[in-house]
């Protein structure tokens, strides 16, 4: 019975999730603004931001999230899971602030958060998710967090965490944190790697129990991905290790 439920829930899934989204075309932001809002272009909204001293020079930069606004990219679902499906995707954007007022556009990203073309799966940017997503910048770095969660077809759910810090020109990836449960069976597995000192550290154990498995290991040498090298954030599977949990 158990394995039946399985597969009509994996069905269900891969019906729901859709390969025709419509196709958008990503704006190039504001070279320069005096804040947020001042980067976000016609059509979309600013979801987020926060402020913090990215690039070390003791002012305050700005980091925020704008998602497009654009009703053909709300397109129809069903049965399982909604009537709609909204895919308007967002762009992650670092302003860097300048001596005299307002911000200069350093990057802006489109793949870090892919957009939604499963609506059993939850938005894994929203803050008021099930797993709540968003971003923050703390001690000088700019942290990026996905939430997973299926209401139909899958049974995992948990959270990837980017961090980020301005390097070199670019946002480069400097840590990796992963965690997963298992709803059905509480089996819960965790992924942590710190790309400065090559450390990885792969819990194992189950939920509400306090005799966790721990083991480390290391990461090979090599230069630091920036974002964009990245792609999509809930496919990227750094050095193979959340494949092998």
């Amino acid at each position: 019975m158990i394995a039946a439920l399985s597969a009509t829930l994996v069905s269900l899934s891969a019906a729901a999730q859709r390969d025709d989204l419509p196709p958008v075309s990503y704006p190039i932001l504001a070279e320069t603004a005096r804040d947020a809002k001042g980067f976000v272009p016609g059509g979309w909204k600013l979801e987020i931001q926060d402020t913090g001293d990215l690039d070390g020079d003791g002012l305050p930069d700005l980091a925020f999230a704008v998602h497009q606004r654009d009703p053909s990219n709300i397109v129809p679902n069903g049965p399982l899971c909604g009537d709609t499906l909204d895919t308007n995707p967002r762009i992650l954007a670092v302003a860097l602030a300048q001596r005299g007022g307002g911000y200069r556009l350093a990057t802006q990203n489109h793949s870090l958060v892919p957009r939604r073309d499963n609506a059993c799966a939850e938005d894994g940017f929203d803050s008021e998710g099930v797993i709540g997503g968003g971003m923050d910048v703390m001690r000088g770095t700019l942290r990026v967090r996905l939430g997973r969660f299926m209401s139909a077809g899958g049974w995992s759910m948990g959270s990837i965490t980017y961090t980020f810090r301005w390097q070199q020109g670019a946002l480069r990836l400097i840590g990796y944190d992963y965690t997963n449960v298992q709803r059905n069976n509480g089996e819960m597995k965790t992924l942590s790697i710190n790309y400065v000192t090559r450390r990885v550290k792969i819990g194992a154990g189950s939920v509400g129990d306090g005799d966790v498995k721990t083991r480390w290991s290391t990461v090979p040498v090599r230069p630091l991905l920036t974002i964009d090298e990245i792609g999509d954030g809930l496919e990227f599977d750094p050095n193979g290790l959340v494949g092998s949990l």
